[in-house]
């Protein structure tokens, strides 16, 4: 009985650490306050990042969509009113994210470099003006338990 309770409390203890994920950031070093939402399945409440500020969340799986798009826009209510959005998108996938960039409507950081890199060494996203610098997707993936952060006017990336 001792042997099966060890091996219990022993699992018990390493289950945080098989499972342990890193976080999707966005860190708005612009001038002006950026309006974001998580949208899977379902979509978040709007957040206001303001200049300065970070917004964080735990990469976790959508189960109805499959994965999350955080949408940025640079005007309040953007998300409902069509107005331009760059959408940082991640799909964890077991031990792996995959994360992309993109915009829709039009590029509401154009002139303002803004990129994702990762705290581990996985390839990064740079847009120097603020705009896709080549077409078709730039998906990327990296081991799941890395932060994956996008910087809003940045400055370089």
């Amino acid at each position: 009985m001792r042997f099966t309770t060890a091996v219990i409390s022993t699992v018990a203890a390493l289950a945080p650490l098989a499972s342990a994920v890193g976080n999707a950031k966005v860190v708005n070093k612009c001038g002006f306050p950026v309006y974001l939402w998580s949208v899977g399945g379902s979509v978040s409440q709007e957040y206001t990042v303001a200049s300065g500020g970070t917004y964080s969340e735990v990469l976790h799986h959508d189960p109805a969509s499959g994965g999350i798009a955080i949408k940025l826009t640079t005007v309040e209510n953007g998300l409902y009113n069509g107005s331009p959005q760059t959408n940082f998108a991640y799909t964890l996938d077991g031990q792996q994210v995959w994360y992309d960039l993109s915009d829709v409507f039009g590029d509401p950081f154009s002139n303002h470099a803004i990129g994702v890199k990762s705290s581990a060494s996985c390839p990064s996203i740079c847009w120097p003006s603020g705009v896709a610098t080549s077409g078709g997707s730039q998906v990327k993936v990296c081991d799941a338990n890395s932060d994956v952060t996008l910087t809003l006017c940045s400055g370089t990336c």
